[in-house]
């Protein structure tokens, strides 16, 4: 999964790459710090895999990972090409999901490109230009599907279909708000639109504003608001605070995040707001040569589960056999298991579970 880091310039989008990633992205006081996107990957949290490694003492622990894209500050007129718009317009193209990230604090030592704090007015530019970039997208394709029409009547309903997204987005509104269904999906799916994309609105607060408490944040209350009208998902973070827990033992951090009230880190909540916006699962492998967490998609079937360890275990699929995280460990062992019949075997359509302890047994 890779996740793309967007927002105006000086929002803090690379002071919290770096706090996530340790990934060392250069973050400044000054416009276009960041040219060339920064990449990271960070482990995902999973504390089963942690109980399954002490069960199985294996000779190599992979957790699921996600890869953080640090993308440009995107500035007004980005679609035209200002402030190198377009070539950090195809850097978000890449990516499967967009972290926004909103500036919600107030500091007279760090520039505003606009001159003031105003997060609804910063998402709107930034969504702005991400809507432009569309609409140049979708009239080219209905350009060619046009022409296409005059031979193939198929092309008809995509150009119908792409005329009506279009009104769509010339109403400020993202591709991911238009209704569809059937093929009206397969048009739009094909165009990698970049409003398309699901979002999670990263409201930066300072991290006296974030202590006091969100209720209390008047620009946090907005963001949070915009972000349920559009059905996006939005996350209070202070970049300032995550930086400074980065380099934290895990006790020290645990302690620093208990003081504060909070469960996890900001990392840990975005990872998990992640998953959820995407509508992402993990299921685990365990065995003495690996225990490994395999991230996929919620309504997954047990074969092409199985592909995402190797194609040859889709290929080949036989069956799996299967039990659940919190079955295994309340037995103990894979052999408690088996004597309680909570081992199960399960077929082509098997739809997989979040936390689902997996064996596929194939045959090529």
């Amino acid at each position: 999964m890779k996740l793309g880091i967007v927002g105006l310039p000086n929002v803090g989008k690379s002071t919290l790459f770096n706090a996530i990633t340790n990934a060392g992205a250069q973050a400044a006081n000054y416009p276009f710090c960041t040219i060339e996107p920064n990449i990271g990957s960070v482990p995902v949290p999973d504390e089963r895999l942690d109980v399954l490694a002490k069960m199985y003492d294996p000779e190599k622990y992979t957790p699921a990972t996600i890869e953080f894209v640090d993308i440009a500050g995107l500035v007004r007129g980005a679609s035209k090409g200002e402030g190198l718009g377009n070539r950090f317009l195809s850097h978000i193209r890449e990516v499967d999901a967009i972290v926004h990230v909103v500036r919600c604090f107030e500091n007279g030592e760090i520039i505003h490109v606009d001159g003031s704090i105003d997060p609804l007015r910063d998402i709107d530019t930034i969504n702005l230009e991400l809507i432009l970039s569309d609409i140049e997208v979708v009239e080219r394709r209905i350009d060619r599907a046009a022409k296409s029409a005059k031979g193939d009547k198929k092309y008809a309903v995509e150009v119908e279909t792409l005329e009506r997204l279009k009104a769509h987005l010339y109403e400020n509104k993202p591709a991911r708000s238009f209704a569809r269904s059937g093929d009206d999906a397969q048009y739009i799916s094909a165009l990698s639109l970049l409003t398309d994309k699901p979002v999670i609105y990263a409201a930066n607060l300072s991290d006296s504003d974030f202590m006091a408490g969100l209720d209390k944040n008047e620009a946090f209350a907005a963001v949070k608001k915009l972000a349920e009208s559009e059905g996006a998902g939005v996350l209070p973070i202070c970049a300032q605070m995550e930086e400074e827990i980065a380099d934290m033992s895990l006790e020290d951090k645990a302690m620093f995040l208990a003081d504060l009230g909070l469960e996890r880190s900001g990392l840990d909540r975005l990872i998990q707001e992640c998953y959820s916006l995407l509508g992402l699962i993990s299921f685990l492998t365990a065995g003495k040569q690996e225990v490994r967490a395999w991230t996929i998609t919620k309504g997954t079937k047990a074969p092409q589960a199985a592909g995402k360890i190797h194609s040859d275990f889709e290929k080949g699929f036989i069956r799996a056999e299967i039990v659940a995280y919190d079955d295994l460990i309340a037995c103990g062992s894979m052999a408690a298991v088996k004597e309680k019949g909570l081992l199960r075997l399960e077929g082509k359509d098997y739809v997989m579970c979040d936390g689902d302890v997996t064996l596929f047994r194939f045959n090529v």
